[in-house]
């Protein structure tokens, strides 16, 4: 079986013409010299640092989603979210500087601190084998007019690994068919719309975007697959292919939130943790998830023999960052006096549009050629049942951090 995650997020940044008088041409100061070569330690550490903010960053966001819109699928990436508005932050100064950290968790990291463990992470996470792939990226689309800061190239380049391409945003039109088939190609043309318009006086596009593709260690048989019910809410059930698989998995109840803990491993060191709340307690388990969480989930999960059903999945989110953001407290890096001369000190920037798209898909398909997995020898002992038949939530994470990659909310796995 593998899975597919895709996400994408583009952030649209728009130059104002309006403004009287341009603003004076200062290099702002280096605060830190970048980084040539990552000292591992010390990455692993602000790493580790970032992981867990990032972590209580996406438990926030969801919250803020679940309550907007209690009834639907929720699929995002706060490591993604997160990626973008860290690499923006270069180029912000002063209260928007302030307002991003705050929104994103990052207020007590030290700005050095904060963009190596950024580097660290996009290094660590950038993998590709037979079993696994992951391609997390930013790329800068920039026009010529813009003259943007030495300073926020150099860093962008050397901290993010960003891709500079120079575009003419005179001719929107062909400006957004130029993103959109970069972003495409990056996410193996799965992504292939992210830019729906682009604002006239848009001068600058920062796009992050995650593609990932793995094995589960212990696949399902599509023999197993049957048709069943998913009870979506009180008297509302679905249809959906519910897959099987008997195996060893860590497994745990949590009695303070109510809730299942199944883990599931894909081959490399990805987890998916699915939580599934008993009857009635979603709101409850939502409004629990505090970055302790998966210390406190790793001191109660244990390997057990476990019946698992899990539904295929095939769904796709596209949220408006802008609106979602505001109700975090960011607002400035998107208005007229927002502070963003550190990116060019020519003209008053802000961030236009803000996109973020995720799709993510799980089903039965091995990836070609790849060998089929191993057997694994099941002690005699009773198996726990574990039927993910009602809305559950699932986090996606690299363990040796650990750092959330990806947080969804299935709510109705049929898509309806």
């Amino acid at each position: 079986m593998t899975m597919k995650l895709i996400l994408g997020l583009g952030l649209f940044l728009a130059g104002l013409l309006t403004v009287k008088g341009l603003l004076q041409a200062r290099d702002a100061p280096e605060s830190y010299v970048s980084p040539t070569r990552v000292q591992e330690r010390r990455g692993k550490k602000d790493a580790r640092m970032l992981a867990r903010h990032n972590l209580d960053f996406g438990f926030k966001l969801l919250q803020k989603l679940a309550a907007n819109s209690p009834q639907q699928n929720i699929f995002f990436s706060p490591l993604s979210i997160s990626t973008a508005f860290s690499m923006l932050s270069l180029g912000a100064q002063n209260s928007t500087l302030e307002e991003i950290k705050q929104g994103f968790n990052f207020k007590d990291i030290p700005d050095k601190d904060m963009h190596l463990g950024f580097n660290y992470l996009l290094h660590k996470l950038n993998q590709e084998t037979q079993d696994i792939k992951m391609n997390l990226g930013n790329a800068l689309f920039m026009d010529q007019k813009l003259k943007p800061q030495k300073r926020f190239l150099r860093l962008a380049k050397s901290v993010y690994d960003a891709d500079m391409v120079l575009t003419s945003f005179q001719n929107l039109e062909t400006a957004q068919r130029e993103i959109n088939r970069y972003i495409s190609q990056k996410t193996h043309n799965i992504i292939n719309n992210l830019v729906k318009n682009i604002d006239p006086g848009t001068v600058m596009l920062l796009a992050n975007y995650i593609y990932f593709r793995a094995r589960w260690q212990y696949e399902f048989n599509p023999k197993e697959t049957k048709e069943e019910e998913f009870f979506v809410e009180k008297g509302k059930t679905v249809k959906v292919p519910m897959m099987f698989r008997g195996g060893m998995y860590d497994m745990a109840y949590d009695s303070q939130l109510s809730c299942t803990i199944l883990e599931m491993p894909y081959r490399g060191n990805i987890t998916a943790t699915f939580v599934l709340p008993d009857s009635g307690k979603m709101k409850q388990l939502e409004q629990g998830l505090q970055a302790d969480i998966f210390a406190k989930w790793k001191s109660l999960l244990s390997k057990r023999v476990v019946d698992v059903w899990v539904p295929k999945l095939h769904a796709s989110s596209t949220y408006n960052m802008k609106k979602v953001l505001s109700r975090l407290g960011i607002s400035k890096v998107f208005e007229e006096h927002g502070d963003l001369t550190r990116i060019s000190s020519h003209r008053s920037l802000k961030v236009g549009e803000a996109v973020h798209q995720a799709e993510l898909k799980m089903d039965e398909k091995g990836m070609e050629g790849a060998a089929g997995s191993g057997a694994q020898t099941l002690p005699m002992e009773t198996p726990q049942r574990v039927k993910l038949n009602s809305p559950f939530l699932m986090m996606l994470y690299e363990e040796s951090l650990p750092s959330m990659i990806f947080l969804a909310k299935v709510y109705d796995p049929s898509g309806k």
